[in-house]
């Protein structure tokens, strides 16, 4: 009874904490219910309102929305939509991952920021912003505060992203299409890539969707590979692929066959932005500011110079391959 009254108080303060952040994210757009999310968690976790009974009730619930929520995430991605992008731009999305991803671990080294931290910060940068956090999250070693400042970087730097490229777009005298494209490969945010392509019209968001959703597609791959690294480096014997990976995978899989109407994908998305909105919520909520104030230095500088790796390789790859 006890352990069904704390289920049952986790899921209502988290239930409040999601239809406050949709709210909310509905003022700022840009902002994204996921990284509201997240903001709120570490609020409502800063005041006596929350007693450490409720943490504890919110986090016997978290991880089980964030694999549930990624899971659904696969749904959004049509191979084919994605393999019509051509083999240039393909390569191009492949190198400007791989490349912010493993240059990002290399900068974190460098202004000596935790493990855990570049990790998250790789991975959201170089894929698909919180949601990308909040699935490596589950796979490695590192604090609470590190997901949150993580989701924090993607917000501010991304922001900053979707002002400038389109600035430096004009400059180079880039058309709508190569706009577009450079949006969706270097802008962190699904919101924030529509943002950025807008001011050279539909058809530039049109690709910088798709491209985008194309470096979801390496979401899996990525946070397999570093979950079995991260076990055996441990000590311990991982799968393969983590179960909810193999989800994620099976419901691309899914989408890919053509046959899931509209409304259902429709469905699915909210439903997995509701469940990754709860599950940041959750991880908010077990975050102390103070740590997470005294390492915010060093994180922001790596998240500059993270922001200033995808552009340009993004940029680079581009030239180079289309």
């Amino acid at each position: 009874m006890a352990l069904t009254a704390a289920k049952t108080s986790g899921l209502a303060i988290t239930g409040l904490g999601v239809a406050a952040a949709y709210a909310l994210s509905s003022v700022w757009p840009v902002a994204g219910a996921l990284t509201v999310a997240v903001v709120l968690g570490i609020v409502a976790g800063s005041t006596p309102v929350l007693t450490e009974e409720h943490r504890k009730s919110v986090a016997r619930i978290t991880k089980s929305l964030l694999r549930a929520g990624v899971v659904l995430l696969g749904l959004q991605l049509a191979i084919p939509t994605v393999l019509a992008l051509g083999p240039g731009t393909l390569a191009a999305v492949v190198l400007t991952v791989t490349v912010t991803f493993l240059g990002t671990l290399g900068l974190g080294r460098l202004v000596r920021v935790p493990r855990g931290l570049a990790l998250l910060v790789a991975t959201g940068f170089s894929i698909c912003g919180a949601s990308a956090i909040a699935a490596m999250e589950g796979v490695v070693e590192r604090d609470d505060e590190d997901v949150a400042t993580a989701v924090a970087l993607v917000t501010c730097y991304g922001s900053i992203a979707l002002g400038v490229l389109p600035l430096l777009a004009h400059v180079l005298g880039l058309d709508a299409t190569r706009t577009g494209t450079w949006a969706g490969i270097s802008v962190h945010e699904v919101a924030q890539v529509i943002a950025a392509a807008g001011p050279a019209g539909a058809a530039a968001v049109a690709v910088a969707i798709v491209v985008k959703l194309s470096r979801v597609v390496l979401l899996a791959p990525v946070v397999a590979i570093v979950g079995a690294t991260e076990r055996t480096r441990r000590g311990g014997h991982a799968p393969l692929v983590p179960l909810f990976v193999l989800g994620f995978l099976a419901m691309v899989a899914v989408r890919s066959t053509g046959l899931v109407p509209a409304f259902a994908l429709d469905v699915a998305k909210t439903a997995s932005t509701l469940l990754l909105a709860g599950a940041l919520f959750g991880l908010g909520c077990a975050v102390r500011l103070g740590p997470l104030l005294r390492g915010g230095g060093r994180a922001l500088l790596l998240g500059l110079l993270s922001t200033l790796l995808v552009l340009g390789t993004g940029f680079g790859a581009l030239a180079a391959f289309t």
